[in-house]
């Protein structure tokens, strides 16, 4: 499967964004052969400060966000996951806190999934729920080119049974799009954390990370840890090709799901 992440800093004006994703996304062809391209959490529109009131801001699953991925899905023949805002309106019609969602669309435009990020960053000196709104818990995975793509959003790295319920709905590629904000030994924990998630695992993660006042760092780590492609802090593409050879030897590698004793079913035996 060929990934390409796109490692981008996004401001908080949505017209800017998206002519910046159209520069970026226009690098990249049908000729390319991509099978997926993932862009960072909150491409639609910067998070901003604090007192940013984000429904302003949110957009519908059919808004122009989600017009200008499914064109260049299209137009790439590849799935393109990305990260907005999804409005949300009360009873009586009146804005609420918006969803921090992914969306996925398929090679022919279609949407095919959205994930609603569940953990929101309330840590580190953030509140994101004051802001936004937390999906229900449910796993969402997709197929791309024979294998099982299962999306999480940037805090979601931290909580590995959000990796491991993803894994037991037949993921075996994770995807993290973030916007991981810099801070003492945030970069250490990034890149800690994704190794980590693809090791007790046995999964390809792929992370598509913000740069700018974000860690960047967008990465592709391969089910045994090994980062095989990887950005520095400045915008970037990263390419790289996932190998259901290579996810299938680490597993006999290391058989270490099929190991497990805890959190799967197992017939009673009577003392």
């Amino acid at each position: 499967m060929q990934v390409a992440l796109v490692q981008l800093s996004a401001t908080t004006d949505a017209d800017t964004n998206r002519a910046l994703v159209d520069d970026v996304l226009g690098t990249l062809g049908p000729r390319d052969g991509l099978d997926l391209v993932v862009l960072p959490e909150a491409t639609m529109r910067d998070f901003g400060t604090s007192d940013d009131d984000l429904r302003s801001a949110a957009e519908p699953l059919d808004g122009a966000f989600a017009a200008q991925l499914a064109g260049h899905a299209a137009r790439l023949g590849a799935h393109v996951v990305a990260g907005g805002f999804e409005s949300r309106h009360d009873a009586t019609g009146a804005a609420d806190l918006p969803y921090n969602v992914l969306l996925a669309f398929a090679p022919d435009g279609t949407l095919v999934t959205t994930y609603r990020k569940i953990h929101l960053y309330d840590s580190f000196g953030y509140a994101e729920s004051e802001r936004l709104a937390p999906g229900q818990i449910a796993p969402a995975v997709f197929e791309v080119a024979g294998r099982r793509i299962g999306l999480m959003t940037c805090y979601d790295l931290r909580f590995p049974e959000m990796a491991r319920m993803l894994v037991d709905a037949g993921a075996d590629v994770l995807c993290v799009p973030a916007a991981w904000v810099r801070g003492p030994l945030k970069e250490d924990h990034w890149s800690t954390l994704l190794r980590a998630r693809a090791i007790e695992n046995t999964v390809d993660v792929v992370a598509a990370d913000q740069c700018g006042k974000y860690v960047g760092h967008s990465m592709v780590v391969d089910p045994l840890g090994v980062v095989v492609a990887s950005a520095g802090e400045e915008p970037a593409i990263v390419r790289a090709t996932l190998s259901a050879e290579r996810l299938e030897r680490a597993r006999t590698t290391n058989p270490s799901l099929a190991n497990r004793r805890i959190g799967v079913t197992h017939e009673v035996v009577a003392p």
